[in-house]
C-alpha cells in the first residue's frame, strides 16, 4: 500500500513538473522524523531544469506544494525549505492495510516474487569433533534467516548443512586420540566435548613437535586412499558428532533439508579435476597442482597437495558441480564468515573458468559476517553455545522471579526463560550489520534492558494480554474463536498521530521484507521490529482499549492486533518463537 501511495505522489509530481516518473519516484523518501511528514521529496533530487538554470529550490518547493492536489489517500502537501512534505490519510491506509493483516495472519508480508526459482542456502557447517560455539551461532541464525526469507518470498529453498568432516585435521584428531588422552568412556559420555579436548591437547603437542603434523597428513592420506581402519574410526567420530549437533539444532528449532559434508563429495571432485585437466587450467607449483588464473589477489589456487591429497578448494568446486546436478539451483548462497571471502572467491573463479552453468555472478553468492572475537577453538578458550544459552536462561529466570505474581501465572517458567534467553542472544547478535564483528562479552549477550530480544517478547506478550482482556470484557467478542473478528471497524476513529505511526509501520512490513531480500541483512528486520514496539509502547499511555466506547475500543484493538501479528511474523522470521505470556 505504501508503495502505491509513493507511486501516486510520483505520478502527480511528474504531471506538475514534467520530470520523468522514474526520477520522481526515486526522489520520494520516508523521512526519519514524522514531523517532516509521512513522505518527503528533496526538490534538488527531481533534477528540474529550473534549478539547473538558477531557480531557487525553496521557491520551487513552495510552488509545487501549492499546486499539489490532495485526494482520498494523500491529505496534504507542504513546503519546508527545499523539501515537499506529504501527509497521508490514516483512515484510508488503515482501511486497506489492517483488514489484510487480519485476513492473512502469519502470511502477511509474504510474496511470490521468487516463484519458480530454487535457492540452496549453505549455512551453519560446524566442524566435526568441535563443539558448537558462539562463532557457529552467527552462521546458523543468519543462514536460517536467509533461508526463511527466501521461503516467504516464494522461492523453493533448500537448507543445507555442509559439515566440515574431512581434511588433515582429522588425521591430527586420530593421532591425538591415540596419544593425547583419548578415552572410550569419555567419548561415549560426551563425544564432541571429549574430541574437542583431544583436539586442543594434540595441537599443543604439534606446536612443540612439527613431526606431529607430518604424521597427521600421512594419516589423512590413508583415509583418502580408503584405509578401512582409519575410515572406521573417522566414521564413528562423525556419527557421534552429528547426533550431538542434531540435539542442538532441535533445541534451536533449526531445520535442515540436507546434511552433507566435504567427505560426501566424490564424483564431483573427480569430475572437477578432469575438467581442469581437459581445459588446460592446471600448473605445477612446489610439486602441488594449482589452477592457472589471471587474478593476482587470489594467490595460488591449490587443488592437490604435493603428497597427492585433495584440498578444501577442490572439494568445494566438486560440491558446486554435484549440487547443481542435483538441484539445478538458480542461486546458491554460502553463509560463512567474512574471513572465508578469499576462499569463496577462488571457488567462484574456478567455476567461472570451467564455464559451468551456474558460473554467473548472480548464481553464487557469499553472505559474510564479522567474527566474534575473544574465542579460539585451537587454544581451547571458546564459549560454547550450550553454556551461553543455559546462562542466558538462568539470567532470564532470575529476572522473572523478581515478579512473583507474574511468575506464578506462567505454565512453564523454565520454557519461558529458555525462549527469552534465546531471544536475547539472537537479537543481540543480529541487531547490527552482519559484517560488523564484535568482542564477546557475557553482559552483552545476557542483557535484559533496552532494545533487546526480551523487549520484543515483552511487547508481544503484552499485546496478547490485551487481546485476552478484550475478549473477556467485550460482549460481542467471539470467545470460542482464537482469532478476533474485525468486520465492522470505523477506521476514522484512528485519528491520533500515535495511531497513524503504528498503522504506517504495519503497512511498511512487506517493503521491509523486500528491502531485506536486497541486502540479506537481519538487522533490517530487527530494527524495524524495535521501531514497531517503540510505537506501540508510546501508544499504550494514551490510546486505551479497556473502558472506551465500543466502536473506539474495536478500532484500537484492530490496530493493536495487527501490530501483534506483524511482530510475531518478524520474530518467527528471525528464528524466535513469540511468547504469549511472560
Amino acid at each position: 500500500m505504501l508503495e502505491t501511495i509513493k507511486t501516486t505522489i510520483a505520478e502527480k509530481l511528474s504531471t506538475l513538473t514534467g520530470v520523468e516518473l522514474s526520477i520522481a519516484k526515486s526522489a520520494v523518501k520516508v523521512p526519519e522524523q514524522t514531523k517532516h511528514g509521512d513522505f518527503t521529496v528533496p526538490v534538488m533530487q527531481l533534477r528540474l531544469k529550473n534549478i539547473a538554470n538558477g531557480s531557487n529550490p525553496v521557491q520551487l518547493a513552495q510552488t509545487i506544494a501549492d499546486q499539489f492536489v490532495a485526494d482520498e489517500t494523500i491529505a496534504s502537501a507542504s513546503a519546508s525549505g527545499p523539501y515537499i512534505n506529504f501527509q497521508i490519510r490514516c483512515e484510508a491506509l488503515a482501511r486497506h492495510v489492517l483488514p489484510a493483516v487480519h485476513e492473512l495472519q502469519d502470511t502477511y508480508g509474504q510474496s511470490s516474487v521468487g516463484e519458480g526459482r530454487r535457492v540452496v542456502v549453505d549455512f551453519s557447517s560446524p566442524n566435526i569433533a568441535k563443539p558448537f560455539h558462539v562463532g557457529h551461532l552467527r552462521s546458523t541464525i543468519i543462514g536460517n534467516f536467509v533461508y526463511k526469507l527466501h521461503k516467504i518470498q516464494g522461492w523453493d529453498a533448500v537448507a543445507m548443512n555442509y559439515l566440515g568432516d574431512w581434511g588433515t585435521q582429522y588425521g591430527l584428531l586420530a593421532i591425538g586420540y591415540a596419544e593425547a588422552g583419548g578415552s572410550e568412556e569419555k567419548l561415549l559420555a560426551d563425544p564432541i566435548m571429549h574430541l574437542f579436548e583431544v583436539y586442543v591437547a594434540i595441537n599443543k603437542l604439534a606446536e612443540a613437535d612439527p613431526l606431529v603434523k607430518e604424521r597427521a597428513r600421512a594419516h589423512f592420506k590413508k583415509m583418502e586412499d580408503g584405509d578401512p581402519e582409519a575410515l572406521e574410526q573417522w566414521q564413528r567420530f562423525r556419527d557421534l558428532s552429528i547426533a550431538k549437533y542434531e540435539e542442538m539444532y532441535s533445541r534451536l528449532d533449526i531445520h535442515f533439508d540436507v546434511y552433507s559434508g566435504e567427505s560426501q563429495v566424490s564424483s564431483g571432485m573427480t569430475q572437477a579435476m578432469q575438467m581442469l585437466r581437459d581445459a588446460g587450467l592446471l600448473d605445477i607449483h612446489n610439486e602441488a597442482q594449482v589452477i592457472r588464473h589471471d587474478d593476482p589477489s587470489l594467490g595460488n589456487m591449490v587443488v592437490e597437495k604435493s603428497e597427492g591429497t585433495s584440498t578444501y578448494l577442490l572439494r568445494d568446486i566438486g560440491a558446486v558441480i554435484e549440487r547443481y546436478d542435483t538441484y539445478k539451483f538458480d542461486k546458491m548462497i554460502y553463509v560463512v564468515g567474512s574471513e572465508q571471502s578469499c576462499h569463496l572467491k577462488r571457488v567462484f573463479k574456478a567455476v567461472e573458468l570451467l564455464g559451468l552453468p551456474c558460473s554467473a555472478s548472480a548464481s553464487l553468492q557469499h553472505v559474510g559476517f564479522g567474527k566474534v572475537h575473544g574465542m579460539s577453538t585451537r587454544h581451547g578458550n571458546a564459549v560454547f553455545l550450550d553454556q551461553l544459552l543455559a546462562e542466558s536462561a538462568r539470567n532470564m529466570l532470575a529476572v522473572m522471579q523478581g515478579n512473583p505474581e507474574k511468575y506464578a501465572s506462567l505454565e512453564n517458567p523454565a520454557h519461558t526463560a529458555n525462549v527469552l534467553g534465546q531471544s536475547c542472544v539472537y537479537v543481540q547478535d543480529m541487531s547490527a550489520k552482519r559484517n560488523n564483528g564484535y568482542q564477546f562479552e557475557w553482559s552483552r549477550m545476557l542483557s535484559f534492558r533496552g532494545s533487546t530480544g526480551a523487549y520484543l517478547q515483552y511487547t508481544h506478550a503484552r499485546l496478547c494480554s490485551l487481546a485476552r482482556s478484550y475478549r473477556e470484557t467485550d460482549a460481542d467478542a467471539d470467545t470460542e474463536n482464537s482469532r478476533l473478528q474485525f468486520d465492522s471497524v470505523d477506521y476514522s476513529l484512528l485519528s491520533e498521530r500515535l495511531a497513524k505511526d503504528i498503522v504506517i509501520l504495519v503497512a511498511q512490513y512487506p517493503d521491509i521484507l523486500a528491502s531485506a531480500m536486497q541486502t540479506l541483512e537481519p538487522c533490517t528486520v530487527v530494527q524495524y521490529l524495535f521501531a514497531l514496539c517503540h510505537a506501540v509502547s508510546a501508544a499504550w499511555e494514551e490510546l486505551w482499549v479497556n473502558g472506551q466506547p465500543q466502536h473506539l475500543a474495536l478500532a484500537r484493538m484492530a490496530m493493536y492486533q495487527a501490530a501483534r501479528i506483524v511482530l510475531a511474523n518478524g520474530l518467527v522470521l528471525l528464528g524466535i518463537p513469540p511468547l504469549e505470556r511472560m
